[in-house]
């Protein structure tokens, strides 16, 4: 019998995670609260797959060069420049300045080529308009199970995966997980874009980047009917805490503000479609963790840990490898604006490990996107 698992979420992350599940074998039973793939963060018209540029290396900048690289192969491998991503370079503005191989990407496209990949190995079952309250673990049965609103079984699997980005906070807070704020500190991180056609020469040589990323012409097949077939953009907004989709003037102000600093011909643009009710804006809603670091793995078993702690007080607090699992339950988030770059990065990990394998890569980057990282510091700190 095939080894199966349910992957929630259908956007970046959770598309990555299916396509790696595929390749290794197992079937997937794919949810999805929405009406099809990429209609949350992942929807966005025009993303940039670039490297995080540090002057010393740091876990981030480590993972971004990782992530680059990988997604890199993916859309040449899986996509036609054109028909979801060209390749360019980007200029650097503010700090660690210079230009960058980089390359212009609409997630949408990614997210359909993985799906499409698992498909053709006829390893995905997709489940749309499913809406998942929470988790519960049947013993019995050693399987996981996907309740929606009203109770009923949307889905069952032996393994569950939960890539809902800023959802993963209300879906493993309840049910069987039962993860509090401090085991899973994830935080919600709205941004706009401002965004229109691009009818002449375009205002720039290549993207600009410095507190946001203006890009002055992306051309791409998939666009239309609901973007531009070739268009501009700029952003997006970073508006730590807040949780609307709403798209609102004063964040395009924001735009055009970050946007003088880098070619104020194009700012005088956004200003101008923005006072004449021409100029377009995409609106959705991140997640990143406390730390701003990936969520990528097992989920830790806090209630296990606890009934430890009560059974031998004196214990020894365990090295991050060895606390306590929840058996059969995954995680990947908190991928903030890199999803583009860490999605695939990670998922491939997360499925090395559903798959019983030790996953690549060096230890300390993967402790470093441990989803049991935040319990076990807390445990630390109760030593």
């Amino acid at each position: 019998m095939p080894r199966q698992a349910m992957v929630i979420g259908a956007g970046l992350a959770g598309a990555a995670l299916c396509a790696a599940l595929a390749r290794l074998g197992w079937q997937v039973h794919l949810l999805d609260q929405a009406e099809g793939p990429a209609q949350g963060a992942s929807a966005l018209p025009v993303g940039m797959l670039s490297p995080h540029v540090t002057r010393a290396p740091t876990p981030l900048s480590r993972l971004s060069a990782l992530g680059v690289a990988d997604t890199r192969r993916e859309l040449e491998r899986l996509i036609a420049p054109g028909q979801g991503w060209q390749p360019t370079e980007v200029d650097n503005r503010g700090h660690d300045p210079g230009r960058w191989p980089a390359a212009l990407v609409r997630p949408e496209a990614l997210v359909r080529a993985w799906l499409g990949e698992a498909q053709d190995r006829h390893a995905l079952e997709t489940s749309w308009r499913a809406q998942v309250d929470h988790l519960r673990q049947d013993t019995d049965k050693l399987r996981w199970q996907a309740i929606g609103p009203t109770g009923d079984v949307l889905a069952e699997a032996p393994v569950a995966v939960v890539a809902s980005a800023w959802g993963t906070q209300a879906l493993l807070n309840q049910g069987a997980a039962g993860l509090d704020a401090i085991a899973l500190p994830l935080r919600p991180v709205q941004g706009q874009m401002s965004l229109g056609p691009c009818l002449g020469d375009p205002l720039a040589a290549q993207p600009q980047r410095d507190n946001g990323v203006f890009v002055p012409v992306y051309e791409d097949s998939g666009l239309a009917p609901q973007w531009p077939a070739r268009l501009w953009a700029m952003g997006s907004t970073y508006e730590r805490g807040a949780t609307h989709t709403d798209i609102r003037e004063a964040a395009h102000e924001r735009n055009a503000q970050s946007l003088e600093a880098l070619v104020p011909a194009a700012a005088q643009r956004l200003r101008e479609d923005m006072a004449q009710g021409k100029l377009l804006g995409w609106a959705q809603v991140r997640c990143a963790s406390l730390d701003r670091l990936p969520m990528a793995g097992a989920v830790p078993d806090v209630q296990a840990w606890q009934h430890q702690r009560q059974q031998t007080p004196t214990a020894r607090r365990p090295a991050l490898v060895d606390f306590p699992r929840l058996p059969g339950l995954f995680m990947l988030t908190a991928l903030g604006s890199r999803g583009l770059t860490l999605a695939h990065w990670c998922a491939q990990r997360v499925a090395e490990q559903v798959d019983g394998q030790t996953p690549r890569g060096e230890a300390d980057l993967l402790a470093a996107l441990d989803p049991a990282r935040f319990a076990w510091r807390a445990a630390k700190r109760q030593a």
